[in-house]
């Protein structure tokens, strides 16, 4: 028989091995093998046990179904009459199935796994300390399968037939069940113990893969625990030593691992560049990719980032289930159901939530359970009218929360939403007790933003506006130190969102004190926030000084509904439009009938009528909502709009009361302010073009918008080359693909001929234009995660510095767009403002599609016209 090459020769003088020792020296190199090569080891398993079965091994104790065709033998001749040997069989037989299990594991084949473990448990005739080795190994098998208590039961019935080094290698197995029952200190101990006693154990392979494991685990859990640098120190540790004793598969979960760290600490692009090294190193080992996937996007959602992890779940749940990795999978599904909550499918996070709350429970997890609870609690209500059932059951679950390990969800957010709710049924008395609690309990129990809430509630019962007021600015403070630590604008924006609760309550503290400029500022303080992360707010007046003979027409929502503050040559006024939900299924009616018009693309006959026909109604209806009860205030004004909830999605040309009138939309009247007041930039006044791959028109624009601007510069549709113009031009024209990734905005992007050009890659330019023109499809669109932060392409630019953006709505046709963009710079060319020329430009073409962002009033340099 060939020598396992992990076993070392015997030295000079030593007696040859006899048959049962060198089969049973294969077998256990097979075990130590599944780590490294869990391909071979598996097939090494699979042909001893044969042999083993050939030689006699009994069959199991008990019956199992076993979901694998019998192993083929390996040899056809019959085994030799050794009687040593038949009675070892049971042995190689146990030992080789171990090997097969622990192969099968690293495989993602879970199932399998306890199958094999479970038959050498079985098997007769087997010593018993084999038969704990085997249980051993079953311990971590039986968690990730879901069942964590059942493994640390399993652990102690292996604990009095393993020797010592044996029983430290077991307790870096029972860390992994105890840190699933949200046992973590006890977990730690354990890993402690283990680290102990392996790391004055010999240099044996095996002894160092446990003393690896034991790090990781124990990294792990410090990092479940924000325990950031005892996580990296443990990890660090562990990749460090795998690689020394080439354990590349430890040492590729020590490197999966990283991205998690990465991202809790806030460092989201080194989180993305783990990310890509870990998906390298663990190809081909599905269970384990998926569960790295499904760790990474926890942490993404704990740094407010859903719809990043909404892709990392998207692709670990499938292999989760194959693999039978029933721990990892409802852990996955609750995120799943965050996520779904978060991003406002209510109807699907409650069904999620519910589904993992009992895969929790079944897997003797009730220390998680409340978590999902949580999750289902609020996905109810949004989905249904608030009920004193409803308020009891929030308070049930925020207790459980607090008395849930320090890695859960803190109660105190649950007990503040089950005051709010008492407080819309009326329950006064309910709500104040809430409340007393959560501003009398110390800042460590209660996170800052919530403590700040609780009081101005309790403020605003008492009867006492101005402290009320004093809460919200604290409040929201805090959370602008923490969104201004903060570089990457999505991960602000969701940072944000902790506070987005507090700001909606100063605000309707401001509309009931009913004067505009409370109202401006308020709505503009959080703006900021979102924005920047500091709550400054500009003036009313200011802002109408610079306004000139334009109108400011600024909307918010209060409760689902729509607010406009008006600021026109008049006096400010408030107005309130209706339930956001009703403008909302307008604006997408405008929309759908727009997309119809554009995909008819120029074609006559009755449907094309019908087409336009329902574009005009379904704009007449919109506008009729939002500008019949400010019509009087703006006269004929020039427009800067800045856009709440649904509004951020309107492709405001459409709608007949703006046809030909200039038009800027803002993310806010402060960043409008900025860029219209800032200093301008000084530079050559260059204008580059762009034009991406298959676009059929794409060619023949760029020589058109060339020709109206002497000296244009032509660019290569290359990222680099792009990425170069924007940091030198004045104005950059870019006519190419685009796409919208509504969950995901910053991964939206145009594309160029090497790759696409994403939202992200616009952090990297220092010197952005004074104006960019995406003539792309829905190049314009943003998600909006808190009012204020309006993400993607268009968003990117502006927030980089940018003064204005002219984007794309919807889909637009080809000769459409080319006419609209020839007429547009055209007029640019004539010293025309951007809203000014594409507002006529649309006029003259009847191109609906365009929006003009940010200060788009503010004139161009003569230096950049022909």
């Amino acid at each position: 028989m060939v020598a396992d090459p992990l076993l070392s020769e015997p030295g000079p003088g030593a007696a040859a091995p006899g048959p049962r020792d060198e089969l049973l020296a294969r077998a256990e190199g097979a075990v130590i093998r599944s780590v490294v090569d869990p391909a071979a080891a598996l097939a090494t398993g699979r042909g001893l046990l044969a042999l083993a079965e050939r030689l006699g091994a009994g069959q199991p104790r008990s019956s199992f179904a076993s979901h694998r065709p019998a192993p083929e033998p390996a040899a056809h001749e019959d085994p030799p009459d050794d009687p040593e040997l038949r009675a070892a069989a049971p042995e190689m037989a146990a030992v080789s199935l171990r090997a097969m299990a622990l192969a099968a594991r690293e495989l993602g084949d879970l199932r399998m796994a306890e199958h094999c473990l479970r038959r050498a448990i079985a098997l007769p005739g087997v010593p018993a300390h084999r038969v704990a080795q085997a249980r051993l190994s079953l311990v971590t098998v039986r968690t990730e399968r879901g069942h964590p208590l059942q493994a640390l039961r399993i652990a102690a019935l292996a604990y009095a037939h393993l020797p010592r080094l044996d029983r430290a290698k077991l307790e870096t197995q029972r860390a992994v069940a105890l840190a699933h029952l949200g046992r973590c200190q006890e977990a730690v101990a354990a890993c402690d113990r283990a680290v102990a006693e392996l790391s004055r154990a010999d240099d044996s392979l095996d002894n160092q893969r446990f003393l690896a494991g034991g790090l990781l685990n124990r990294g792990l859990v410090h990092a479940y625990r924000a325990e950031w640098p005892e996580a990296v120190r443990d990890i660090t540790a562990c990749r460090e030593l795998s690689t020394r004793h080439r354990l590349d598969h430890l040492a590729r979960l020590a490197t999966a691992n990283l991205p998690f760290v990465a991202v809790r600490q806030g460092d989201i692009a080194a989180a993305f560049a783990h990310y890509r090294a870990s998906e390298d190193t663990l190809f081909g080992f599905t269970e384990r990719l998926a569960t790295m996937r499904t760790d990474f996007a926890g942490a993404l959602l704990a740094a407010h980032l859903p719809g990043e992890a909404r892709v990392m779940l998207s692709l670990a749940l499938p292999e989760l289930e194959a693999a039978g990795a029933g721990a990892a999978l409802a852990e996955a599904r609750l995120k799943l159901a965050q996520v779904e909550l978060l991003t406002g499918d209510a109807r699907r996070a409650a069904e999620l939530a519910g589904r993992a709350r009992d895969e929790l429970s079944g897997q003797d997890r009730h220390v998680w359970a409340p978590v999902a609870t949580d999750t289902l609690l609020r996905a109810r209500l949004a989905l249904e009218p608030p009920t004193p059932e409803l308020v009891d059951e929030l308070l049930a679950c925020a207790d459980e929360l607090d008395r849930g390990p320090a890695s859960a969800t803190c109660g105190a957010g649950t007990r503040l939403l089950a005051a709010e709710t008492a407080l819309k049924l009326g329950a006064t008395e309910t709500a104040a007790a809430q409340l007393t609690r959560l501003t009398a309990a110390p800042g460590r129990s209660v996170p800052p933003v919530i403590h700040q809430h609780a009081l101005a509630l309790e403020a605003a019962l008492d009867g006492d506006p101005a402290t009320a007021f004093g809460a919200v600015l604290d409040g929201l403070a805090g959370i602008g130190h923490q969104v201004r630590r903060v570089d990457d604008p999505a991960i602000r924006a969701h940072t944000a969102r902790a506070g987005e609760r507090l700001a909606a309550f100063g605000l309707r503290l401001a509309l009931g004190d009913g004067r505009p400029e409370q109202v401006f500022a308020w709505a503009e303080r959080w703006r900021a926030v979102t924005a920047t992360g500091r709550p400054q707010t500009v003036r009313l007046a200011a802002v109408r000084t610079a306004l000139g003979g334009r109108a400011l027409v600024e909307f918010l929502i209060d409760d689902g509904e729509l607010v406009a503050l008006l600021a026109g040559p008049g006096r400010p006024v408030l107005r309130r439009l209706g339930p956001v939900q009703q403008i909302g299924e307008a604006v997408v009616r405008v929309r759908y009938a727009l997309r119809r018009v554009h995909l008819a693309d120029g074609g006559l006959g009755v449907e094309a009528a019908q087409d336009l026909d329902a574009l005009a109604a379904a704009a007449g209806e919109l506008e009729e909502l939002l500008f019949a009860p400010l019509a009087a205030g703006i006269g004929e004004s020039p427009l800067v709009i800045v856009p709440a909830g649904p509004l951020h999605t309107v492709p405001w040309a459409a709608l007949p009361y703006l046809r030909g009138r200039p038009v800027s939309v803002a993310a806010s009247a402060r960043a409008w302010y900025a860029a219209r007041v800032g200093p301008r930039r000084t530079g050559k006044g260059e204008v580059a073009v762009c034009a991406g791959p298959g676009l059929r028109h794409a060619e023949r624009e760029a020589e058109t918008v060339a020709r109206h601007h002497a000296g244009a510069t032509r660019v290569p549709a290359t990222v680099a080359e792009v990425l170069a113009a924007l940091d030198r031009a004045e104005v950059v024209h870019l006519a190419a693909h685009g796409t919208f990734h509504a969950r995901s905005p910053l991964l939206s992007s145009l594309t160029l001929e090497d790759r696409p050009l994403m939202a992200y890659d616009l952090l990297r330019v220092a010197g952005p234009p004074r104006l960019v023109v995406l003539s792309a499809c829905d190049s314009g669109m943003a998600h909006v995660p808190a009012e204020g932060a309006a993400l993607g392409l268009a968003g990117a630019f502006l927030a980089q510095g940018t003064s204005c953006v002219v984007a794309g709505m919807v889909p637009v046709p080809d000769e459409e767009t080319a006419a609209l963009m020839d007429a547009f710079h055209r007029r640019l060319a004539g010293r025309e403002t951007p809203e000014r020329a594409l507002a006529a430009a649309a006029a003259e073409t009847g191109a609906r599609g365009f929006v003009c962002f940010g200060a788009g009033d503010r004139p161009l340099g003569r230096q950049i016209t022909g």
